[in-house]
């Protein structure tokens, strides 16, 4: 049977042939697992994705969630979905066996998770936004908190979403207008509104734990006056059970393009003057508090883009083995038989692409997944540092270039079904409508860039930059071993060269107080920076991949000549492509910067 959620022998090849996840084992926090427990997890995830996620998800978005009587209403099987989620454990993957969890590494539970996300994204949504809640609570929370809002989180009962955008400000955080009054018990009193919010309300749970940034009356101004708050949809006693109501009401629902199951609210806080919250961590200090979870959230948008890419490939081409149509150019008699659609070079060349971009962007959200293990669990103080430090530097990377390209894939997925492509019958469409949604998810591509060139770079000292430079000249070096990845390796070694001069001067201007000219053009940086990263993801891939051929295993012959097509096609034809975005940087064009309004 075609695999419909992502290929088994691409996540093996990743984990075990590319990321080393086997090493992991050797680590004290993960030394009771094993290959064969790390294969048992992926396939109940993938039993789980296919029996409860993915029946629904087109159910899902042609009946996406209605608001009745001041709540959100879902389909019917979400709740079973959800729940077959929590019974099997996969909410607390990577939590400590003493409080339940399974203490998988991060790039297991991420590997096990991106079968949900390929399923149904929409779905798959409302257990993420808590995890990243209840991780965010476990580093900042009071023992209290913990105690009150963490271990129902942890044990399913509450789940969690994160309140930031305010309908003036949009994505300008230091903005927002949401107030919080300190009460004589400690607690405070917001109001507010906040819009956007996924997963704002909905059935699934006891109760929701909204974590809310509002500012206190002494803020200062800007993003260092922001505080954050837990503020739940249903008080909680001290002895654990639900009080009353908060003063949260749903105050209605967007209705979205696509990843139309999630439900995407605007929630008011203290209409009635007694909205309660409870601060999380140091007064104005709320957004560094914050920035843990978003910084989650930005690492999962970008896998949850890469999987719906890969959603749209592997039905694209299963599609274009099946489906006959047309000739080949060679073929001179009308009374052939038509070929498949897939033995036409230009649905190749569509979906050779496809499988570049998602398959290299889905090796750099396992690899982010493996650094922040090395986060945790590293050998040492300075191995950690290194490697908290590379994972900062890539984290827009993740978050950005697997949304655009990804996305990209999924407009060739369509174009490969013809006209089927764009009617409701065929999920191809579906896929599109959903990923359209990363780009803006968790910060745009324009705010990605600024972050990446405005602070990430030069962010101590360059040691993230540093470290990536070397690892990619490490990966260079390494191949140089095969003499038939020469021609992959030499234009990535081009394209890093000129990309650490242009860096230079781009920090140069900025150190000089040219922010404006120097950050003007960051998208274009992105793209080059980001297509430097995935041609070395690649060129990791087609090393491996060369060594699997050395080994003669026949059985895999296919499956590693198409990585190293996939790696040839991204590094000889896209990669030489971002020295025409490497030019305009370089000549600091202002085209942009200097079009005036009136002007258009």
């Amino acid at each position: 049977m075609s695999e419909t959620l992502l290929s088994s022998r691409n996540l093996a090849f990743e984990l075990y042939e590319v990321l080393d996840a086997e090493a992991l084992t050797q680590r004290e926090r993960f030394a009771e697992h094993s290959r064969e427990t790390f294969d048992a997890a992926i396939s109940t995830a993938r039993n789980i994705a296919e029996k409860y996620f993915a029946p629904h998800n087109r159910k899902n978005d042609e009946n996406e969630p209605r608001y009745e009587n001041g709540a959100a209403v879902l389909i019917p099987e979400v709740k079973p979905a959800v729940d077959a989620f929590l019974e099997a454990g996969f909410l607390n993957a990577a939590r400590d066996f003493e409080v339940g969890g399974m203490q998988l590494p991060t790039l297991l539970s991420q590997a096990c998770f991106a079968h949900f996300q390929s399923a149904n994204a929409a779905t798959a949504s409302y257990p993420f936004l808590t995890m990243g809640a209840a991780n965010l609570i476990e580093n900042f929370g009071t023992d209290a908190q913990k105690r009150r809002f963490l271990q129902p989180m942890i044990e399913g009962r509450f789940f969690g979403t994160m309140a930031l955008t305010e309908p003036h400000a949009g994505s300008s955080l230091s903005d927002i207008r949401t107030r919080a009054e300190p009460a004589e018990d400690g607690s405070y009193r917001l109001r507010g509104n906040k819009i956007f919010i996924s997963g704002g309300d909905h059935p699934l749970s006891e109760n929701i734990v909204h974590l809310v940034l509002a500012k206190l009356p002494d803020a200062p101004a800007g993003v260092k006056g922001i505080s954050l708050f837990i503020v739940p949809k249903f008080l909680v006693n001290d002895d654990g059970s639900l009080g009353e109501r908060n003063d949260v009401i749903l105050a209605g629902l967007f209705h979205k393009m696509g990843w139309r199951g999630t439900t995407s609210t605007a929630l008011n806080f203290g209409d009635n003057g007694n909205c309660v919250g409870y601060l999380v961590g140091k007064p104005h200090q709320g957004l560094s508090c914050m920035f843990q979870m978003m910084n989650e959230a930005r690492i999962g948008v970008g896998m949850g883009a890469v999987m719906l890419g890969y959603a749209g490939y592997l039905y694209s081409l299963e599609y274009a083995r099946e489906r006959p149509q047309g000739r080949l150019p060679d073929s001179k008699s009308p009374d052939g038989s038509p070929v498949s659609i897939i033995q036409h070079a230009d649905v190749r060349r569509m979906l050779l692409t496809q499988k570049a971009y998602v398959e290299g962007s889905f090796d750099l959200g396992l690899y982010a997944a493996r650094l922040f293990d090395d986060t945790q669990t590293g050998e040492s103080e300075e191995a950690r540092k290194h490697a908290h430090e590379l994972l900062d530097l890539l984290t827009p990377i993740v978050k950005s270039w697997p949304s655009e390209f990804c996305l990209k894939a999924n407009e060739l997925a369509i174009q490969i079904l013809g006209g089927h492509g764009y009617t409701r019958e065929y999920p191809v469409e579906q896929y599109y409508r959903d990923n359209r949604l990363n780009p803006i998810h968790e910060g745009t591509h324009g705010i990605q860039s600024l972050d990446l060139l405005g602070r990430k770079l030069a962010q101590n000292g360059g040691a993230g930059l540093k470290q990536l430079i070397r690892l990619i000249a490490d990966t260079c070096e390494r191949a140089q071993a095969h003499e038939s990845l020469t021609g992959l390796r030499q234009p990535l070694e081009q394209l890093v060269a000129r990309l650490q001069a242009v860096t230079l001067g781009l920090l140069t201007d900025l150190s000089q107080g040219k922010v404006n000219a120097a950050l003007a053009n960051s998208a274009l940086y992105m793209k080059a920076f980001g297509h430097a990263v995935i041609g070395w993801r690649w060129l990791e891939q087609a090393i491996r991949a060369q060594e699997g051929l050395n080994r003669d295993t026949s059985a895999d012959h296919d499956f590693y000549q198409g990585k190293l097509q996939a790696a040839r096609l991204f590094l000889t034809w896209e990669v030489p492509g971002c020295h025409h975005e490497l030019a305009i940087l370089e000549r600091r064009d202002d085209a942009c910067l200097s079009m005036q309004e009136g002007w258009f």
